[in-house]
C-alpha cells in the first residue's frame, strides 16, 4: 500500500507530524531524504558557491594535515649555513615563503594557523547557532515574560561594542584562543536568537501545531520535532554566516596582540609583522596570511549564499 501524503482532515483529527507542505521547505528537502536532498542541493549550485565550499574542504584538510604538510618547526629559529640566524629571508626553496625576523618559517606558520583558524570559527560559530536557536525557539513559542527577558538581554547585546567587550574579557580573565571563542559567543548569538524568533512565531501558529498541542504534544516535544526542522535551514545559514564572522573576529583580535601568544594564528603571524617594523618590505610575511584570511572570509560567504538558497528556494528563481 503506498504512503499518501498526509491530507488536512488528518491534521484537523490531531496529527503529531506535519505534513512536508504544511510549511515552506526547501526544495532540496522534500522527499529525498537528508544524503539526497544534500547531494542534489550540492548539484545545483552555482560555479562560485561550489569554489566557496572547496576552499573551505582545503583549509579543513590543510588543518587535519598540518604536521605532514609543514616543512619545518613553525617556533624553531632556522639558521644558515654559515650558523647564523636565518632572518628576514624571502621566500626560496629552503623556505617557501621566507622567514621572520627570528627566523622562522613563515610557510610553516601559516599551515598550522589554518588549525587555529578552523577551530574558532567553526566552534564559535556551532556554539552561536545552538545558544540562538534555542533561544529563538523558546522565546517566540512561550511568548510573555520568557519572551520579554530574552529580547532585553538580546538588546543588551546589540548596544555592547565587540573590541572594547573582548579587551575587558581578556584583561580579567587571560589571552587564549578559549577566551576568544568565549567573547564571540557571548555577543553573536543575538542576531540567530531575533530572526529565529519571528519565524517561531509564525510557524507556531499553523494547524499542524495546534493539532499537536490538541492530541497532548509536551511543549518540548512541539518544539524539537515539530516547529525546530521547519527552521534548520534558517540555523544553518546563520551557522555559515558566524563562521565569517568568527574568523575576522580572531584575526583583528590577534593582530591587537590580545590573542593566545602560545598559539600561531593568521592574525598574530600578522600582528608580529607590525610590530616588528617589517610589513612594509617584507611583503612575504604580511600577504601570505592576509590572502588566507580574505578567501576563508569569502568562501563562508559563499557558502552562506548557498544556505540562504537553502532555507529560502524562492531566491533561486530570481
Amino acid at each position: 500500500m503506498k504512503n499518501e501524503p498526509a491530507s488536512p482532515k488528518t491534521i484537523s483529527e490531531g496529527a503529531l507530524v506535519a505534513p512536508i507542505d504544511a510549511v515552506d521547505v526547501p526544495h532540496t528537502a522534500r522527499g529525498y531524504g537528508l544524503v539526497g536532498g544534500a547531494w542534489r542541493g550540492l548539484r545545483s549550485l552555482s560555479l562560485k558557491q561550489k569554489l566557496g565550499f572547496a576552499i573551505l574542504l582545503i583549509y579543513l584538510v590543510i588543518a587535519i594535515a598540518a604536521p605532514a604538510l609543514m616543512t619545518h618547526d613553525p617556533w624553531a629559529i632556522n639558521r644558515t649555513e654559515q650558523g647564523l640566524t636565518a632572518r628576514m629571508e624571502p621566500p626560496s626553496s629552503r623556505h617557501l615563503l621566507g622567514t621572520t625576523d627570528l627566523g622562522r618559517d613563515l610557510f610553516s606558520q601559516l599551515i598550522i594557523g589554518t588549525r587555529a583558524t578552523i577551530i574558532v570559527g567553526f566552534l564559535a560559530a556551532f556554539c552561536v547557532t545552538i545558544i540562538g536557536t534555542n533561544m529563538g525557539l523558546l522565546s517566540g513559542y512561550y511568548g510573555g515574560w520568557v519572551d520579554e527577558i530574552i529580547m532585553r538581554v538580546v538588546d543588551v547585546a546589540y548596544v555592547i561594542p565587540f573590541v572594547p567587550f573582548i579587551i575587558i574579557l581578556i584583561s580579567l580573565l587571560e589571552p587564549s584562543l578559549w577566551n576568544i571563542i568565549l567573547a564571540i559567543i557571548l555577543l553573536f548569538w543575538r542576531s540567530p536568537t531575533r530572526v529565529i524568533r519571528s519565524q517561531v512565531l509564525s510557524l507556531k501558529t499553523r494547524p499542524f501545531v495546534k493539532a499537536a498541542r490538541v492530541s497532548g504534544a509536551s511543549d518540548l516535544r512541539i518544539l524539537y520535532t515539530q516547529i525546530a526542522p521547519n527552521i534548520l535551514p534558517l540555523s544553518l545559514l546563520y551557522m555559515t554566516i558566524s563562521v565569517g564572522w568568527a574568523v575576522i573576529t580572531e584575526a583583528s583580535v590577534s593582530f591587537l596582540g590580545l590573542g593566545d601568544p602560545l598559539v600561531i594564528s593568521w592574525g598574530s603571524m600578522l600582528n608580529g609583522a607590525f610590530l616588528s617594523g617589517a610589513a612594509r618590505h617584507a611583503w612575504w610575511w604580511v600577504v601570505p596570511p592576509g590572502i588566507a584570511i580574505v578567501l576563508m572570509v569569502i568562501a563562508t560567504f559563499l557558502v552562506g549564499e548557498a544556505a540562504e538558497e537553502y532555507a529560502n528556494p524562492r531566491l533561486r528563481e530570481r
